[in-house]
């Protein structure tokens, strides 16, 4: 039994081996509904880092997903990396 326990100590412990992977979270599950046409478009309505987190939660909501908190970020990350480029907010 001890070494059973023993492989779950790494998904405890916050390994970047089990780190929320963006994109593929984001092929895997996003593009079901649209394409990325949608993050370029003119009018597109999401106009800040935090619109874009709200949007990725509907999505999610929608599709009926159970991200963890890490999983929205990593696919807000992605996004915003790869389409939005929002200004980062200023450390504290």
């Amino acid at each position: 039994m001890k070494k059973f326990l023993w492989l779950f100590i790494p998904m405890l412990s916050g390994s970047p081996a089990f780190a929320a992977d963006g994109e593929a979270l984001h092929e895997a599950n996003c593009t079901q509904c649209h394409d990325s046409s949608v993050y370029t478009r003119d009018d597109h309505f999401v106009t800040s880092r935090d619109e874009l987190v709200s949007q990725v939660r509907r999505c999610e909501a929608n599709l009926e997903l159970t991200w963890f908190d890490e999983d929205v970020n990593a696919v807000v990350d992605y996004l915003d990396r790869n389409y939005y480029k929002f200004e980062k907010p200023s450390s504290q």
